[in-house]
């Protein structure tokens, strides 16, 4: 991850990332990020549509859209996950997100291991509003176990393959990590956070107290979806957000 971006069309900053989704994104002076969650997850098609007449009815311009949770219907090939993000960003581009050759909206994609959808499905998203409410407003995209920005994940895997408690201490280590790392590049930290999000189907409790909670991860409580990460032989994925006003649509 990179440098902060101001994305004025969008009232918000993002963290330079990878070409499917920025590091994090954050409110402009004058705006404030807003989440709105479906009731149902809709594929991507539909839920894009309801994202787009909700931010019309809103008064806000689509570049607004800032922020996109996904639930697929199992994890991807390597192949198979960069032909789905092909096809998620060319919404992004017609909605004049990508303007600036970069990617400004936050992301996290996840795989339900029970009732998952039959396509991939928009599950949530966050967009700004004006507000001069000065409070820390901002969401950081879904990280698991592996370095961003190399042209495959497979080999830079953090303990691939390894489900052993130690092995995915040493996973949640390296997402607690990369969430610390991207909150701080934003200028944030886990104090100013007002929702923290986990997905695994892996027994995390042996390292919440220590691991989790110790660090403030915890402060507002840990939401733990039963889900996989987005790719293969990924094991645990985080992440997390400071939203005051949210929706369920």
């Amino acid at each position: 991850m990179g440098e902060v971006i101001e994305f004025s069309a969008g009232g918000y900053s993002f963290l330079r990332g990878v070409s499917q989704y920025s590091g994090g994104v954050s409110a402009l002076p004058g705006f404030r990020l807003e989440r709105a969650r479906l009731r149902q997850p809709l594929k991507l098609k539909d839920g894009f549509a309801v994202a787009e007449a909700y931010l019309r009815a809103a008064g806000r311009p689509l570049t607004a859209f800032a922020g996109c949770e996904l639930r697929s219907p199992a994890p991807f090939s390597e192949e198979g996950f960069v032909a789905f993000n092909e096809e998620y960003t060319q919404t992004l581009a017609a909605w004049g997100l990508l303007t600036t050759g970069l990617n400004p909206v936050a992301r996290s994609n996840v795989c339900p291991k029970i009732a998952p959808p039959p396509e991939p499905s928009i599950y949530a998203f966050s967009f700004t509003m004006p507000s001069d409410d000065p409070t820390p407003s901002f969401v950081i995209s879904g990280s698991a176990e592996v370095p961003e920005g190399h042209a495959a994940y497979r080999d830079h895997i953090v303990r691939r393959g390894d489900l052993s408690a130690d092995g995915l201490r040493t996973k949640a280590q390296f997402v607690l990590c990369e969430m610390e790392s991207r909150a701080g590049g934003l200028g944030f930290g886990w104090n100013d956070t007002t929702a923290v999000q986990v997905y695994t189907i892996h027994n995390l409790y042996p390292f919440l107290a220590d691991e989790i909670v110790s660090r403030g991860a915890a402060r507002a409580g840990l939401t733990w979806h039963y889900n996989n990460p987005p790719v293969v032989d990924l094991e645990y994925e985080m992440d997390c957000r400071s939203i005051a006003v949210e929706h369920v649509i």
